[in-house]
């Protein structure tokens, strides 16, 4: 029951008995409750409908579906309608059924006693050939009766199970509409409220944060959300989150006793890197800032409750909810910290590369912290490329190379000696309070001169608060990353947000270990500020840990920064939060392929503040595209009729390619883009735009 008044009962556990000829007894949950009727028969009318009532009760309570309001009048309109039509049919196909079989007898019953009668030769011919006839009919016509009656049972036996599940549906989908219109309401009070007590309130926090401030704002904010619990909130145990470890820094005097630590690649410290990266931006001029984000103001509600039931990658949605960047220009993000990559190319150490590789790794969710606006789903074919050889020794490439399931293939090689490439495919889930993004694909990273080969996957980000309250993002789950050369492996942990844990938030951890699982090296940093490794100069075995389970203590030398985050650029709040790279990822460029993403007209118009003519664009560029699509099809279909091959739809630079590593088929690149571009022949190069 949605609602309990003072009185009732739960006729689902209720035990119902009768005393005498008019007594009727109800008990629930310590409750009694003594009826009298006024005759017998009275009272076994109320005795049937009270039984049926609960026979109806725990239907519905083993349904999932006890709680839900009714559906509206005209809905159940519509499906007793639907369900009148099928049982019509079915009595159709019942009484032809009954037909069949009794005209079928009587036609066997009339040719056997023609056959029995004395007539000419020529006569007895004909009737025998007439009942070899009518004997083939008879096993035609019994074949197709114990079809039908087979699916009569079948229909009979499961249209009450049809019935119910088309009745859950239509309440489970009038139920989320009526939550969804209660929790807008319930923001919009809410904002009522705050503004109407503005002193009350000092600030308003987006996100979990490491500064003290803003973390005094989000208890309080996450305490107020802990009174609106449902079955969909999540909570993490931190102990069971804790790592299998513990790490205790060694003494200065056990670090001189140590041996030497010589870093073959050059100190942990970032400065000369931030040096050389000033030396470089000298070479090229690149845009510092773009048009602020205008303030438009959109009513979530009014999208998502025309989008109910609809799969997430096909809800068409305004720019409003987009950053001015592509998916594949978040691709390419990637990149921000790739002298990382540099550094690890001059290790000699391949588990000290391994700790840098790891550090890059998670370096590409550092941009994510603010960023909680969706990027532009590429167009299928659509290209983003990014040559920083001048700058920084490499060129990446990007093409959409799937639509359905949206899939993206990246190639970067960089004259400092390595190159990297991955096909990533997102898939999604809205659960209501917040949406899981998830990451399919191997990323691939290469080093020339040793051929160390690294293969790792990327982990789930989590969006919270997608109707009711401010958006944030976290980031969760566990990244092994190996060295398929030598067979050393990392461990990374990225510990999701909970209220309850005493851990800084955002906190990630790991191992680097050998071939034999010897740990070497301790990671610790976040994925939004920073990461740290520490030498691992001893371990022994120390106390339980609220599992039972025995826990490794490691003995360290004092840690050293592997990667610090770039500040964000001036004014960085009123520019969706991008970083200094993200600024230049959509800025014009001369020779490109026609089918870059900073070509796209919709993206552009967004990113000039001209959101109302995105939107139109958007549109037109979306429809163009299902054209396209609906062509191929047509076409596949003819081929098809006509029993020749038809070949579907095949990247430009990229192609398929089964990797002798993980066994996957994935998109690799095949060469030809930068061929392209010095001689400036796009020709090959669809319309898409």
């Amino acid at each position: 029951m949605a609602h309990t008044c003072r009185g009732t009962i739960n006729l689902a556990t209720a035990h119902i008995d009768t005393e005498d000829a008019c007594n009727i007894v109800l008990s629930s949950g310590g409750r009694t409750y003594h009826l009298k009727a006024s005759t017998e028969v009275e009272r076994q009318r109320w005795v049937t409908a009270l039984e049926l009532a609960k026979a109806k009760a725990i239907r519905m309570m083993n349904d999932q579906s006890g709680d839900e309001e009714p559906t509206s009048q005209s809905d159940r309109s519509e499906i007793q309608g639907t369900l009148k039509i099928l049982v019509s049919k079915l009595d159709d196909l019942s009484t032809c059924n009954d037909l069949i079989a009794k005209h079928g007898a009587a036609l066997q019953r009339s040719l056997s006693e023609l056959e029995g009668l004395k007539v000419p030769v020529e006569g007895g011919e004909k009737i025998k050939a007439v009942n070899e006839r009518a004997t083939l009919f008879r096993i035609t016509s019994n074949a197709m009766i114990n079809a039908c009656r087979d699916f009569l049972d079948l229909a009979e036996t499961h249209s009450r199970r049809w019935q119910r599940a088309l009745q859950y549906e239509r309440e489970q989908r009038t139920h989320l509409e009526e939550t969804i219109e209660q929790l807008a309401k319930q923001h919009n009070s809410l904002e009522r409220a705050w503004r109407e007590a503005p002193t009350l309130v000092s600030s308003t926090p987006s996100a979990p944060t490491t500064n003290k401030g803003e973390t005094d704002c989000l208890c309080r904010s996450r305490k107020e959300e802990a009174s609106d619990e449902d079955e969909d909130t999540e909570y993490f145990d931190a102990m069971e989150d804790s790592p299998a470890f513990i790490t205790v820094t060694a003494s200065e005097n056990t670090q001189h006793r140590s041996v030497s630590h010589r870093d073959p690649c050059g100190p942990y410290s970032l400065k000369h890197v931030v040096m050389c990266s000033l030396k470089h931006a000298e070479t090229r001029k690149r845009r510092t800032h773009i048009p602020d984000k205008p303030n438009y103001s959109l009513n979530l509600w009014s999208i998502m409750k025309n989008c109910i039931g609809k799969e997430l990658s096909k809800i068409p949605m305004p720019v409003n909810f987009n950053e001015p960047l592509s998916m594949l220009q978040r691709l390419t993000e990637d990149l921000e910290y790739h002298e990382l990559l540099d550094k690890a190319a001059r290790c000699d150490s391949s588990l000290e590369q391994m700790c840098l590789v790891a550090a890059f790794s998670v370096s590409s969710y550092s941009t994510t912290v603010h960023r909680t606006a969706k990027p532009f789903n590429p167009l299928l074919g659509e290209t983003y490329e990014l040559d920083r050889r001048e700058e920084f020794g490499y060129r990446s490439l990007c093409e959409q190379v799937s639509h359905h399931p949206p899939a993206a293939a990246h190639h970067v090689i960089s004259q400092k000696g390595w190159t990297l490439w991955q096909e990533i495919t997102i898939a999604s889930k809205f659960r209501g309070k917040y949406l899981s993004i998830m990451p399919l694909g191997a990323i691939h990273l290469q080093f020339h001169a040793s051929g160390n080969h690294y293969v790792w996957r990327k982990v789930t980000s989590t969006v919270h608060n997608i109707i009711v309250g401010k958006l944030w993002i976290d980031q969760s789950g566990d990244i092994e990353i190996v060295n398929h050369r030598t067979k050393e492996t990392c461990q990374l942990k990225f510990s999701p947000y909970s209220y309850f844990s005493r851990d800084v938030p955002r906190k990630v951890t790991g191992v680097v270990a050998d071939s034999g699982g010897q740990a070497h090296y301790i990671l610790s940093g976040t994925w939004d500020e920073k990461m740290e490794s520490a030498k691992i100069v001893q371990s022994s075995r120390g106390g339980s840990g609220s599992e039972g389970k025995q826990k490794t203590v490691y003995q360290t030398l004092s840690p050293k920064l592997l990667w610090k985050k770039y500040p964000l650029p001036e004014n960085a709040e009123n520019m969706y939060y991008f970083s200094a790279l993200a600024l230049t990822l959509n800025e014009p460029e001369e020779g490109i392929g026609q089918t870059d993403s900073r070509l796209r007209p919709d993206q552009r118009l967004m990113e000039d503040g001209r959101w109302d003519e995105a939107n139109s664009e958007k549109q037109r560029l979306e429809e163009k595209q299902r054209a396209v699509r609906r062509r191929r099809e047509a076409e596949a279909s003819d081929a098809l009729d006509e029993g020749r091959e038809y070949e579907g739809y095949q990247p430009l630079w990229f192609h398929q390619r089964r990797d002798s590593i993980t066994g996957e088929t994935n998109f690799v690149y095949k060469g030809g883009y930068w061929e392209s571009k010095e001689r400036q022949d796009w020709s090959m190069c669809p319309d898409i735009f």
